[in-house]
């Protein structure tokens, strides 16, 4: 037996033919468990196509997929005390703001940007669930009155889109204290006469149910979106009863009053271009409208 052709040269060719593989090509639908290929899961926006359930999906992902072209331009927030309370449990609160912001490769959990839908100039304002639950701190808070502001001043409708897991205990009162910084916030656009949405999606929770989430002018949810102030589970545990099929989900919402839409995913850009129009007085959008030829173009096709 040749020791180096029978096992040393295995053993080189093996190390050097080795190939990398990514190990997020797959993603496990958490309602059925259908493993989808993550090209196929990000064409579809995040919804598995064996169950039609909406999957999470961050503020970024879902601009590209609403504003014109993918186009849009982050609206600067203003950035707040980093640990007013010095806060710690296992961990010390910066060094949870510094892992989530390397899980997520976002500075916050909400994430405010403008640009054109269906060639209407908007706002938009979208929490991320994926940084510590999309709570809702002093960020978030700031976060909302720039979009507000920034909607006033370019007379636009502000569009939000609500994930979050409540109020950020990390900073104990002055998280509360957002609920009603929000609401003035949201009066600052009822008073210029400018249209705010609110697209729930699932989970929306908390104190953010109990402020922006639901002042509205218009209430849109995505399918079975859970929302709610107390979880089902504790509400149980209180009165010692069953709660009905679907309680707090979107669809028992909508036929208890509470929303006026059921949206799916794909059709939201749709609806929301309809309902922006609509509610700015404009013309109803054109199917495959396309930006007139600028005047230096023209100018040379003459010549």
């Amino acid at each position: 037996m040749n020791w180096i052709t029978n096992y040393v040269r295995p053993r080189i060719n093996s190390i050097f033919s080795r190939r990398e593989v990514p190990e997020n090509l797959w993603t496990k639908c958490d309602n059925c468990g259908t493993m989808l290929f993550h090209r196929e899961l990000a064409d579809n926006l995040f919804v598995c196509g064996n169950c039609d359930h909406h999957m999470a999906i961050t503020p970024r992902r879902r601009f590209e997929s609403l504003f014109d072209g993918g186009v849009f331009t982050e609206v600067p927030v203003k950035a707040p005390i980093p640990d007013p309370l010095h806060f710690r449990d296992q961990k010390r609160y910066p060094d949870r703001m510094r892992a989530a912001q390397k899980e997520t490769g976002e500075h916050e959990a909400m994430l405010v940007a403008e640009g054109e839908l269906g060639r209407l100039p908007i706002v938009a304002a979208g929490q991320d669930f994926s940084f510590m639950g999309g709570s809702m701190g002093m960020y978030v808070g700031n976060a909302i009155i720039a979009a507000a502001e920034r909607a006033v001043l370019r007379k636009a409708p502000l569009v939000l889109f609500s994930a979050a897991g409540g109020a950020r205990m990390q900073e104990g009162i002055l998280s509360l204290m957002q609920m009603p910084r929000t609401t003035v916030a949201v009066e600052m656009l009822r008073e210029a006469r400018l249209p705010y949405i609110v697209v729930l999606t699932h989970p929306t929770t908390g104190g953010v149910t109990a402020s922006y989430a639901m002042l509205g002018d218009v209430q849109i949810a995505e399918p079975n979106a859970l929302i709610c102030f107390a979880g089902p589970r504790v509400i149980e545990q209180t009165i010692r009863e069953k709660l009905p099929e679907g309680f707090q989900r979107a669809e028992y919402l909508l036929d208890h009053g509470m929303l006026d839409r059921v949206t799916h995913r794909r059709d939201l850009r749709d609806e929301l271009i309809t309902i922006t129009r609509i509610l700015m007085r404009e013309k109803p959008a054109v199917k495959g409208d396309l930006p007139a030829p600028a005047a230096e173009t023209e100018d040379a096709d003459a010549s």
